[in-house]
């Protein structure tokens, strides 16, 4: 049997987030239910197409170090995914940066890739692994 690749999906759990902010206002309409689900739906396509996923949900950025730490110390993954919720919004850099750094730190041979929404997650990852 052969070993599925390993791949850790990092998101902000939405209910952390406040759509009704400004940063969103490019994305009308957008919902914590939508973002859950779309999320979701990616880990499983992922599955599906053969890998080995897990899901990752963290705070806004008070926890968010500790919970990917957590995961990233369990086990060994090839391939990490940071999400478009930690990357596009301004108000999470320095939380987006920090991430690249514990990746770094525990899983330095992880490939690392970005999605642009969940509808491109299994693409993102087939990139890389």
């Amino acid at each position: 049997m052969q070993n599925k690749k390993t791949v850790l999906v990092i998101g902000i759990d939405p209910k952390w987030l406040d759509f009704s902010s400004p940063e969103f206002s490019s994305m009308p309409g957008l919902t914590a239910e939508k973002v859950s689900m779309g999320i979701l739906s990616s880990i499983n396509q992922l599955n599906e197409v053969g890998y080995d996923a897990e899901l990752c949900w963290t705070d806004g950025g008070e926890t968010a170090i500790e919970v990917l730490k957590t995961h990233l110390q369990k086990r060994d993954f090839d391939c990490i995914l940071i999400g478009a919720g930690i990357r596009k919004l301004d108000s999470k850099f320095i939380m987006f940066e920090n991430m690249i750094n514990t990746v770094h730190q525990y899983a330095p041979r992880a490939k690392i890739c970005f999605n642009t929404n969940p509808m491109d997650t299994v693409q993102s990852v087939q990139r890389w692994v």
